[in-house]
């Protein structure tokens, strides 16, 4: 894998690059998939095999983890994001306002998979290529 892209991708998320063009420059860099700690504040990028990368999530002002899983919260947060409404650092406010403790995000099987601290979750698959 190649972590300068991993690196530019996370200042590039927080810059309000849309998702898909993330995806894009991270499959480049041979990430296979990756999990979002948001209790760590931390990611994780897999490649093949055992290859992983941690970065820390400069995530400023984050609120603490709703003890409960709101659902639907987490999905309006996601649809807001996908509209350009919020950018990647509120976004993230809000799903852990909602009691995201982490997410999973699975490039082959193109969908992300967000959860609470009780398992609860939600799945969400890539929109279409446009």
């Amino acid at each position: 894998m190649n972590a300068d892209t991993i690196v530019e991708c996370m200042k590039l998320s927080f810059a309000d690059t849309p998702f898909p063009q993330i995806v894009q420059r991270l499959v480049g860099a041979g990430v296979k998939s990756y999990n979002a700690d948001l209790v760590k504040l931390r990611n994780t990028y897999y490649g093949v095999s055992t290859e992983a990368y941690d970065e820390t999530l400069p995530l400023q002002d984050g609120p603490t983890i709703a003890p409960t899983f709101d659902q639907q919260a987490v999905a309006a947060s996601i649809k807001a994001v996908q509209k350009g409404e919020v950018g990647y650092a509120e976004f993230l406010r809000r799903i852990m306002r909602s009691g995201c403790s982490h997410y999973e995000v699975f490039i082959a099987g193109r969908k992300v998979m967000y959860f609470g601290r009780a398992g609860d979750f939600h799945t969400e698959h890539f929109p279409p290529a446009k």
